[in-house]
C-alpha cells in the first residue's frame, strides 16, 4: 500500500501545503497563490484543500483525499518548543518586550499552540470526514529544511546548509545526508541570525522585511566595489555589528537589533550614528550611499556563507553542497559558491523558505519516521518546480464567458508562431500554461515574457507593468542547450536560483564616470541583452529543458529560430504587492491593469486591444 503524506507550513510567513507519495512530490501550493494575500501566513486551508482534491487525483488512488487515506499529516516546526524560545527570551530581556509579548501572545494562544486541534478540524472540515485518526508529526523547523533540500536533490549524498531567520532556537544548521538519512551535525542559535541579520540590512536600506530583500540583493551592484564609501560600511558591519568567524558562526551585537523584544529590526538612531546615513524610508530616493551600503552588506553575507560552506564540506567531507532556507534564495551568494569551488555540484530547493517546509517536513516524515527507503536518480525530484495546480481549456474559456473577453483559439504551432514573432516585434505577453511553480520564482508557466535584446524593456517592464522600482533587474531565460554561448558558467539553473555573468563577447563597454546619477546608469547598455544584464554584467539565469517544460523550450527555440537568438526576459507574471497569478481568471485579472500586449492561456489568446473595458 502506497504511503500518503500532507506537508503544512502556517503562521510565520508564505503558508503552504504539499502532498508526497512513497517520497515523490505529487502535487504543491503556497496559500497565497489561491487566497491572493502576498505572503499570506494563515492556516493554508485552500492549499490543504488542493493537495486533498488535486493532488489526490494524481496519487495511485486517483481521487480526492479524505483523512483516512493519509499516513501522517507533518506540521513544518515544534511550537511548542518554538514558544519556549519565544517566553525565555521576553523573560531574560524583561520588562523590553512587554509591547511584542501582548502582540504575540493572542496568535498563540488561539491558534499556534494547538496547531494538532487546529489541522484536524481543518481536515474535517474541508473533506466532511473524521479525521481523528490521522497521524500528527512534527520535525523541527531546519530538520524540515534540511530534507527539502536533501531528498528532492539528484544526489546519494551531500552536506546540506540551512540558514534562515529563526526556527524554534536554530537560525542556522550543517548537516549530513546519506541515503535517506539526515545528521545534524552543527547549528547556530537564536538571537544571532544571518538571516535576521540581511532582513536588518533590508529595513535600513528602506525596504519590506520578509519580502524586500530581494531589492537589497538587487541594489548591491550599482554599490561601487572599490570605493572608500563601500570599505567604510563592510568595516563598520564587521567591527560594531557582527563578529563573523572561521567556522561560519557569527555572533551579533544585540546593542544595535531590536527584534528579539522589540517591534522593529533595529534601533533606528544606533545604526545612523554608526553609519553616518538616516535610514532609508520607504519608497524614499535611493542615493549613491544607499547603493554602496547595499554592496557592503551582500558582501558580508556572502563572505559568511561561503565560510559556513567550507564548514559544512570540513564537517562532511562531502563534495555534494544542499543549500535551503531563505537566505538560500540569495541567488547571487549562491553563484559565488559555486565560483569559489568549495562544492563541486550544488542543489538549491526552488522553494528554499518557509514554503518549503511543507515538503520538507512531509519528506522527513517519510524517511525518517517511516523508514521510508530513498534511491538517488542522478536528477531532482521537483518536477522541474512545476508543481501547483493546473487549469484545464473548459476552465479558461467559463472565466473568458464570464469576463466578455474575446480570444483566439490556436494550435499549438500558431500559438507558438505568433508568441514568438509579436514578443521579436516588441510586444509583451502574458503566459500562462500547465502546472503552477512552486517556489517564488516563475519558471515559465506563470510568466510575462519579452526580448532581452530591447534596450528600453527594463524600464517599460518596471514601470509600465510590474509598477515596480526602476533599478530591479530581470532574469533571462535561456535554451539549456545555448547558455554557454551567453554566460561565462553556462551551467545548468533550472530554478532561476544562481548568477552568472554575461559572456565576455556579449559584454558592451560602459564605464560610470564619477557623479553618474543611478538614472543615467540605468540607461546605459552593457550588453548585446541589455533588459536583463545588470551593471556588473551579472544576471539571474534560468535555463530552460525541454524534459521539465516542452511548451517553454519550444517557445524559445521558436524565437531563436526567428531571431537567433535563445534568450527571453523572464519575471513573474503579477504586479507589485501581489502573489503571482494562478487561475486563469487571475491571469486575465493582470492583463487588464497592466499594460501587457498580449495575452496566452493555454491555446486561447487575447489581444488587449480587442478586449472590452475591464468591468468594476
Amino acid at each position: 500500500m502506497s504511503s500518503l503524506i500532507l506537508g503544512i507550513s502556517a503562521f510565520y510567513h508564505d503558508s503552504a501545503a504539499a502532498l508526497i507519495e512513497d517520497g515523490r512530490l505529487l502535487f504543491a501550493v503556497q496559500e497565497e497563490r489561491l487566497s491572493r494575500k502576498k505572503h499570506d501566513p494563515s492556516f493554508p486551508a485552500a492549499a490543504v484543500r488542493a493537495c486533498l482534491e488535486q493532488g489526490g487525483r494524481l496519487s495511485s488512488l486517483g481521487r480526492p483525499l479524505a483523512p483516512a487515506d493519509l499516513a501522517a499529516a507533518a506540521f513544518y516546526e515544534k511550537p511548542l518548543l518554538k514558544f519556549e524560545r519565544l517566553l525565555e527570551t521576553y523573560y531574560g530581556l524583561a520588562p523590553r518586550g512587554v509591547s511584542q509579548f501582548v502582540t504575540a501572545l493572542p496568535s498563540w494562544l488561539g491558534e499556534k499552540l494547538f496547531i494538532k486541534r487546529v489541522i484536524r478540524a481543518e481536515l474535517e472540515r474541508l473533506t466532511g470526514a473524521p479525521a481523528d485518526g490521522v497521524k500528527l508529526l512534527f520535525p523541527e523547523h531546519h530538520l524540515s529544511h534540511a530534507a527539502s533540500a536533501f531528498y528532492p536533490s539528484p544526489f546519494g549524498e551531500a552536506a546540506i546548509l540551512t540558514v534562515d531567520g529563526v526556527g524554534e532556537w536554530a537560525t542556522g544548521t550543517i548537516s549530513h545526508g546519506e541515503g535517506s538519512a539526515i545528521r545534524v551535525l552543527r547549528e547556530q542559535r537564536f538571537p544571532d541570525s544571518l538571516g535576521l541579520l540581511y532582513s536588518a540590512f533590508t529595513f535600513y536600506a528602506g525596504f519590506k522585511v520578509n519580502s524586500g530583500e530581494y531589492k537589497l540583493m538587487g541594489l548591491a551592484p550599482y554599490g561601487e566595489p572599490g570605493g572608500d564609501r563601500t570599505a567604510r560600511f563592510r568595516r563598520l558591519i564587521l567591527s560594531e555589528l557582527v563578529d563573523s568567524r572561521d567556522d561560519g558562526s557569527i555572533r551579533l551585537n544585540q546593542n544595535y537589533f531590536d527584534y528579539a523584544a522589540g517591534l522593529r529590526m533595529i534601533r533606528d538612531r544606533r545604526w545612523e550614528q554608526l553609519f553616518g546615513l538616516p535610514r532609508r524610508k520607504p519608497e524614499g530616493p535611493l542615493l549613491r550611499e544607499h547603493c554602496d551600503f547595499a554592496l557592503a552588506a551582500q558582501q558580508v553575507t556572502e563572505e559568511i556563507v561561503l565560510k559556513l560552506a567550507r564548514e559544512a564540506r570540513r564537517l562532511t567531507g562531502s563534495r555534494n553542497l544542499c543549500l535551503a532556507g531563505g537566505v538560500a534564495l540569495n541567488c547571487v551568494a549562491n553563484g559565488r559558491l559555486l565560483r569559489e569551488n568549495i562544492s563541486d555540484d550544488l542543489w538549491v530547493q526552488p522553494a528554499a523558505g518557509d514554503a518549503g517546509g511543507a515538503l520538507g517536513a512531509a519528506l522527513a516524515a517519510h524517511h525518517l519516521y517511516f523508514g521510508g527507503a530513498r534511491a538517488a536518480s542522478g536528477s531532482d525530484g521537483m518536477l522541474g518546480a512545476f508543481a501547483g495546480p493546473e487549469y484545464g481549456e473548459a476552465e479558461a474559456e467559463a472565466m473568458a464567458r464570464e469576463a466578455g473577453a474575446v480570444y483566439e483559439k490556436l494550435s499549438d504551432a500558431e500559438l507558438l508562431e505568433r508568441a514568438a514573432a509579436l514578443i521579436a516585434g516588441g510586444a509583451v505577453i502574458g503566459w500562462h500554461q500547465g502546472r503552477a511553480e512552486w517556489g517564488p520564482r516563475a519558471l515559465g508557466n506563470r510568466s510575462i515574457l519579452a526580448d532581452a535584446r530591447n534596450p528600453d524593456m527594463q524600464a517599460r517592464l518596471n514601470l509600465k507593468i510590474k509598477h515596480r522600482e526602476n533599478f530591479r533587474p530581470f532574469a533571462p531565460s535561456v535554451l539549456a542547450e545555448d547558455a554557454a554561448d551567453y554566460f561565462e558558467a553556462g551551467r545548468a539553473s533550472p530554478y532561476m536560483l544562481l548568477v552568472d555573468h554575461l559572456a565576455p563577447a556579449r559584454r558592451l563597454p560602459a564605464k560610470d564616470e564619477p557623479g553618474m546619477t543611478l538614472q543615467e546608469r540605468l540607461g546605459r547598455a552593457r550588453s548585446d541583452l541589455p533588459a536583463v544584464t545588470h551593471l556588473d554584467y551579472s544576471a539571474r539565469v534560468q535555463t530552460v529543458h525541454r524534459e521539465t517544460n516542452s511548451r517553454y523550450h519550444a517557445l524559445l527555440s521558436a524565437f531563436r529560430q526567428k531571431t537567433g537568438c535563445g534568450v527571453l526576459v523572464n519575471t513573474s507574471f503579477n504586479v507589485r504587492g501581489e502573489p503571482i497569478v494562478c487561475s486563469p481568471a487571475d491571469a486575465y485579472r493582470c492583463f487588464m491593469r497592466t499594460e501587457l500586449d498580449y495575452l496566452a492561456i493555454g491555446n486561447l489568446f487575447f489581444d488587449k486591444k480587442k478586449q472590452p473595458a475591464e468591468r468594476s
